[in-house]
């Protein structure tokens, strides 16, 4: 069992999943203190309040950090708990409760949403590592930015989607948010020509639609754009959504779901350690969900990088 002298911080985002891990926030901190016995809470205010804030609590003592929210708040964590050089604090480990609008991530790692199951792992403590991206990109000031993500940086369409949805109040629920945001999207977006490069191969120019870098498998609530992909194998799975036209775009859109999406002739599939990639038009990212910047940008693997609690 987890013992009463390893310190945790809980890092949680009261406005994921419109506000209603707040309202259960009391419940879950009730149920926590029962089952774990003392720890710190902290509550987030604003976008990128989670990485200071988990940041602070390692650096003043935390060995194991609870991240409550969304991917958004998850990759927010990660970039807390993530120094340029790797982990700031070395033996401590992070652990998640999902509460959000997509929860993508836990489609492919077995994390549990039931709070029982989710205490039961966190007393166990048992941690495997998982490899994260890193990504070197242009911020929407047009300043270099260094980031890391645990699911999913795609560049093209998924970046259009998700400047729609985070301006929307996702008051019908995650998949619903994604899917109106992806079809709105779709009617409106031009294709974007962009100079991709994967590890050390030649640079080449596609017509795209998307370009998906994937460490987990899923996202946009329920897109299951990297079927191959593992959070454990050292590699992305890139998934380039080529020239399709809009008639194409439409008729495969439900092998965005069924996992056939790779079958499709215009969609190739790539495995790749680092990705660098360019355009001359205004091509915005989605990293784990959240609209950060714009091309260019470079993607690097870090394998084995954070240590994770999960289910067996």
């Amino acid at each position: 069992m987890l013992s009463r002298q390893k310190r945790i911080a809980f890092i949680v985002n009261p406005n994921a999943a419109m506000g209603a891990t707040g309202k259960e926030w009391p419940l879950i901190e009730s149920y926590a203190r029962d089952r774990l016995g003392p720890f710190e809470a902290h509550l987030t205010t604003g976008q990128g309040d989670a990485i200071g804030l988990t940041r602070k609590a390692l650096l003043e003592g935390a060995e194991q950090i609870v991240c409550v929210g969304g991917d958004g708040t998850l990759n927010e964590v990660v970039n807390g708990f993530m120094g340029e050089e790797g982990p700031i604090r070395s033996g401590a480990v992070l652990a998640y409760v999902p509460r959000g609008t997509g929860c993508d991530f836990i489609r492919t790692v077995p994390i549990p949403k039931d709070l029982d199951r989710a205490m039961d792992l966190i007393l166990e403590s048992h941690a495997r590592p998982i490899d994260l991206g890193q990504l070197r990109y242009m911020d929407h000031r047009g300043g270099p930015a260094l980031r890391y993500f645990h699911n999913i940086t795609s560049f093209g369409l998924g970046g259009e989607v998700d400047e729609r949805v985070n301006r929307t109040t996702k008051a019908f629920g995650g998949f619903i948010s994604f899917i109106w945001a992806t079809l709105v999207s779709i009617l409106i977006y031009n294709k974007k020509r962009i100079r991709l490069k994967m590890d050390n191969g030649p640079q080449q120019t596609v017509t795209s639609w998307n370009v998906v870098v994937a460490n987990g498998q899923y996202q946009g609530g329920g897109m299951w754009v990297a079927p191959d992909a593992q959070v454990d194998d050292g590699a992305f799975h890139i998934t380039v959504i080529g020239d399709l036209s809009l008639p194409e775009v439409f008729w495969h859109l439900p092998k965005l779901y069924n996992g056939k999406l790779l079958e499709v002739d215009k969609v190739s599939a790539i495995e790749a350690k680092k990705v660098e990639a360019d355009s001359d038009q205004r091509v915005l990212l989605d990293v784990d969900g959240e609209p950060l910047g714009a091309l260019p940008v470079v993607i690097e693997m870090v394998p084995g990088a954070l240590p994770l609690i999960m289910d067996n």
